[in-house]
């Protein structure tokens, strides 16, 4: 196998796992109810119904990741709902590391997907 199937496959598998972590587990506990879930979202200021809207917009964001053509965008958003929840994490007194890994793991998933990206990181110029 080449690097450079390599690289593609280990980006494809990363963006599996951070989707699996956006959508399976973040979003659902968004959806579903367990116990607690009122008072732990109210402790972060916010509402069971203003996260569940959120929790379509974390799933509509990484569809768009997901989606080779539109994955720069997701990235972007990906990154700023990141930002958003470092800042609630910041607020509350929280540990927000995990939240920081997962925002850089992002563009690594999509460095690997699409090498042009490390390229525009390193302030090179892309050849039309």
């Amino acid at each position: 196998m080449t690097g450079s199937k390599v690289r593609l496959i280990s980006g494809w598998v990363l963006t599996g796992l951070l989707a699996g972590v956006f959508i399976g587990v973040s979003a659902v506990s968004k959806f579903t109810d367990w116990p607690g879930k009122a008072e732990e979202f109210a402790k972060s200021g916010f509402t069971t119904e203003l996260m569940f809207k959120i929790g379509i917009v974390e799933v509509l964001i990484t569809i768009l990741f997901l989606i080779p053509r539109l994955a720069f965008l997701g990235a972007i958003l990906l990154t700023g709902y990141m930002g958003g929840a470092i800042c609630t994490h910041v607020r509350i007194g929280e540990n927000c590391v995990a939240q920081v890994v997962i925002a850089v793991l992002v563009w690594v998933a999509l460095g690997l997907r699409q090498p042009e990206i490390f390229s525009l990181a390193m302030g090179k110029r892309l050849s039309p």
